[in-house]
């Protein structure tokens, strides 16, 4: 591999780690992966049958979005992930990183009939306004399903897939992790005070919106929390970053 690809990889691989960590993952399945060509066609993506725990940067897969024999290889990816992210990488090439979870208060809010989030703390302010969320679900996500999912997520960084899980898109796999764990933090705490059947504290649409622009202006904040991961499991499962000789 190539330096470029080989550092992904090895990022990519922190984040499964990380991911299981946090309990984010769901047995074997869910999926992530990087674009590592201009187009985004030429993407790293996890084998199926691979525990996010047990990932490493050699594990991961170099595939082409438009190529389908990527199934055919012995350790071929699960078919809903190559056609999910094909399709992705593919139709929003400036979603570099795509990370898919059916994590635990995300999918909640997706099996809501109302599945907005509303403003109600400061993590929750900062996907104000930036949440897709998908109402036709329509089976697996395979052939015209991946297809009408890849379309829905416009320029946002948080697709809630109605009935289904979590699609967060990124230009860098620190931001796709941070936003992640941000999104579903924040999912965790409505769905908590939710749980309290009192009436929630809901901010004006204009102290959401200022938040979220501080939010996004908090300099170097998702590279910063990434590195420190990576600085945490290069001392405990320094085994992640392992690539083919």
């Amino acid at each position: 591999m190539n330096p470029p690809v080989e550092q992904l990889s090895i990022r990519l691989a922190c984040a499964f780690r990380w991911a299981a960590r946090l309990n984010l993952h769901e047995s074997i399945a869910n999926h992530f992966s990087v674009a590592v060509s201009g187009d985004g066609r030429d993407f790293l993506i996890n084998p199926y049958g691979k525990h996010f725990s047990r990932i490493k940067a050699s594990d991961l897969l170099l595939v082409n979005a438009d190529d389908p024999a990527s199934l055919d290889r012995p350790d071929a990816p699960d078919i809903t992930a190559w056609a999910l992210h094909s399709a992705i990488h593919r139709n929003q090439p400036h979603a570099r990183c795509i990370l898919h979870t059916h994590s635990k208060y995300a999918t909640a809010l997706a099996c809501l009939t109302d599945s907005r989030l509303p403003p109600i703390e400061q993590n929750s302010m900062r996907f104000f306004e930036r949440v897709a969320i998908d109402e036709g679900f329509d089976g697996m996500g395979l052939g015209e399903e991946a297809e009408r999912v890849s379309h829905l997520l416009g320029d946002k960084p948080i697709m809630l897939m109605g009935n289904h899980g979590l699609l967060v898109a990124a230009t860098s796999i620190a931001q796709a992790f941070d936003d992640l764990y941000y999104f579903e933090r924040a999912c965790e705490t409505y769905i908590t005070a939710l749980s309290t059947g009192r009436e929630l504290r809901i901010a004006s649409d204009e102290i959401a919106r200022k938040t979220c622009r501080q939010w996004l202006d908090y300099p170097g904040f998702a590279d910063k929390h990434f590195n420190a991961l990576m600085e945490i499991l290069d001392e405990e499962e320094p085994d992640y970053r392992l690539i083919r000789p």
